[in-house]
């Protein structure tokens, strides 16, 4: 049974990564499946709270940090607010448009034309729409670190 379990945290982990790749797949949440797989099925004291308390403070970063990274690379590179939120609005709408190439593309060409239809002129849209392309690469770069840091952590968390 624990080798069953052990399958399905380690399945719970790698689809974390599908989700940054994929919107849809929410990666806290499975992240957290596997941390509690582990804790209600193989060992339910072998977790501390001072783990739990850090994987909380964590999965609030993960979340907040792909937010944070493309707001401020639209904003850092002259995007508008429409363009921050279609930012945000293509990234969800091209992961089902040619994955995984949608999630790049859908944003950069939803804010090159939101920018545009707001009267700036092409260099400065083009570079909005630039902007977002590098905070959802800065947001996907932050989000694989945080989750590794968390994996480890559950990993020296369970080997110690």
């Amino acid at each position: 049974m624990d080798i069953l379990i052990w399958i399905l945290i380690v399945v719970c982990f790698a689809l974390s990564f599908v989700g940054i790749i994929f919107p849809l797949v929410p990666s806290p949440l499975v992240l957290w499946i596997g941390f509690l797989l582990y804790f209600f099925f193989i060992d339910g004291d072998g977790l501390s709270w001072i783990f739990w308390t850090a994987m909380a403070i964590l999965t609030v970063v993960l979340i907040v940090s792909d937010i944070i990274a493309n707001s401020y690379f639209v904003k850092k590179y002259g995007g508008s607010k429409w363009g921050e939120r279609i930012a945000a609005i293509g990234v969800i709408v091209g992961s089902f448009i040619i994955p995984p190439f949608g999630i790049i593309i859908v944003p950069f060409v939803a804010v090159l034309v939101t920018e545009l239809v707001q009267k700036k002129d092409t260099k400065e849209s083009f570079r909005a729409a630039v902007g977002s392309l590098l905070g959802f690469l800065g947001g996907a770069f932050a989000k694989v670190i945080i989750q590794l840091l968390m994996i480890g952590w559950f990993i020296l968390a369970v080997i110690i």
